[in-house]
């Protein structure tokens, strides 16, 4: 191996967090002297030749092989993980396999929440639930090291996230649709004693029947639970004011709001607060109020319009208290907007009356 490429692969291993930075620092005069990595890394680091092999073939893991399954594709990156399409060598059954970086997993809370998320997706069942088949671990390429995956349901769509990236619109009725199946996911996981924490657009799939899925239960946590440290969980862009000053049990009035935050970013096509700097946008959920000429125009209608409000707003019992009162008001805005429809294309039809009641939350 070239030495210029030698030093590529050192720099793989460390960014791929397979190798301390402290070590590649140890082992790099060698390498300069013309030392091989391969026989540096046996030699010095104490990895077995195969492990070295492996970590070749795979490109330090970019490409893994993992034990009982054919990997076919990465459909998807995190901040702590890659996704995989693979297939299951005994069953012929393809599946999705989560695989967890090794730097988070060295992360003792890192590692515990995605154990966590995987045995508590193979213990759920529902059509909205992403569906979990188990947690395993391999050996990795570093003496003691593994690396940990969960198995889980192939979902063949996109999140919504990359539908608004793609500069997809939606339309109310379709997105009152959209927000009924999330709701049917999370009261169920309410009914199981669990809070989300962390309802986005990134977190949302649509497979290619047009049917929901909710696909990442990481940052979920048991009703009434609090974070060890006291710091908020979940991503800023979409949390609660209660949750965003720190320390908030976790209820399900969070979920709703994130929830709502996301209603407005699909129709709207922006976030409702938007600000470079976390600590900025976690003020401005707790401080600002919700403002947007959008909203007020013809193009947000005033039935969506409440219902955004009332899910957005900063006092959690002025929100919806249940997924079943939430669910109900959806498919009630739902049928108006259906009717509405149907009158404006009816040249027949009597004049509309005033829209639904308006509150200021």
């Amino acid at each position: 191996m070239e030495p210029a490429q030698d030093a590529r692969f050192l720099a793989t291993l460390v960014q791929r967090g397979h190798l301390p930075l402290e070590m590649a620092r140890a082992l790099d005069p060698e390498l300069r002297a013309g030392a091989a990595l391969d026989e540096l890394l046996v030699r010095t680091a104490g990895w077995s030749k195969e492990s070295v092999a492996r970590a070749r073939r795979t490109e330090a893991g970019a490409a893994p092989e993992i034990p009982g399954f054919d990997v076919l594709a990465r459909i998807g990156s995190g901040g702590t993980s890659d996704v995989f399409e693979a297939r299951d060598k005994k069953s012929g059954e393809r599946v999705a396999l989560k695989v967890l970086s090794p730097v988070a997993a060295r992360n003792p809370s890192t590692l515990k929440s995605f154990v966590n998320e995987a045995r508590r997706l193979a213990e759920l069942a529902h059509p909205h639930i992403v569906k979990g088949r188990g947690l395993a671990k391999f050996s990795g390429f570093a003496p003691g090291a593994f690396v940990y995956f969960a198995v889980l349901e192939l979902v063949e769509g996109t999140t919504l996230l990359e539908r608004l990236d793609a500069g997809q619109r939606f339309e109310e009725e379709e997105l009152l649709g959209i927000v009924g199946q999330v709701a049917d996911a999370l009261d169920y996981l309410h009914a199981q004693g669990v809070v989300h924490r962390d309802v986005k657009p990134g977190n949302l799939m649509l497979n290619v029947e047009g049917t929901l899925k909710l696909i990442d239960l990481g940052f979920a946590a048991g009703a009434g639970e609090r974070s060890a440290d006291g710091t908020a969980s979940g991503t800023s862009a979409y949390l609660d004011p209660q949750r965003a000053q720190g320390g908030a049990a976790a209820d399900l009035r969070g979920d709703v709001y994130s929830l709502g935050v996301t209603l407005f970013h699909l129709r709207v096509g922006r976030l409702p607060f938007d600000a470079t700097d976390d600590h900025e946008l976690l003020r401005q959920h707790v401080m600002q109020s919700l403002s947007s000429p959008e909203m007020k125009s013809r193009g947000v209608s005033p039935h969506l319009h409440y219902l955004i409000e009332k899910m957005m707003s900063k006092d959690p019992t002025l929100r919806f208290q249940s997924w079943t009162e939430l669910r109900r008001e959806v498919e009630e805005t739902r049928d108006t907007l259906g009717k509405m429809r149907a009158m404006d294309s009816d040249p027949d039809a009597p004049v509309r009356k005033s829209p639904p009641r308006r509150r200021k939350f």
